[in-house]
């Protein structure tokens, strides 16, 4: 048998486990991605008020008789533990790729294209943001801005 080949048949079929072990998790991760979903959460009465339109951020309802609060049926939801993303999937890009902030060609080094997206720093000017987008690109890298 070649070099590359395995040897017994129970070596084959480990390696198969293996590769489609690997496929099986990269599949789920790809579908948990594809779930994730940003839940909006409204300020209590942004609904009614445009002060509160125009500042929708989050607040937490905070009356005694607050509906919202009560988590009574027809008022948005509020935020509770149970909306977090899972721990496999938290801080990914929607491609699935880790974001980095890089802010010269050379913290391209030690990132390898399949696992990391490039974001350019924001204090970086022009000139150097081409040269960076220009050195990503050449290795393969997406930049997502």
């Amino acid at each position: 048998m070649a070099g590359g080949e395995p040897q017994s048949l129970e070596e084959a079929f480990a390696a198969r486990r293996s590769v489609l072990a690997a496929r099986r998790a990269r599949e789920r991760l790809r579908r948990l991605i594809a779930s994730k979903s940003r839940h909006r959460f409204l300020r209590y009465l942004s609904w009614r008020f445009w002060k509160f339109e125009r500042k929708d951020y989050w607040r937490k309802p905070k009356g005694n008789d607050n509906k919202m609060r009560l988590q009574l049926k027809g008022y948005p939801p509020v935020v509770k533990v149970g909306y977090r993303t899972p721990k496999a999937i938290r801080g990914l890009h929607p491609s699935g790729l880790e974001p980095v902030i890089v802010s010269s060609a050379k913290d391209l080094e030690g990132l390898s294209p399949e696992r990391h997206i490039v974001y350019i720093a924001s204090g970086v000017g022009l000139r150097k943001k081409q040269e960076i987008r220009r050195a990503a690109l050449e290795r393969g890298f997406r930049v997502a801005n």
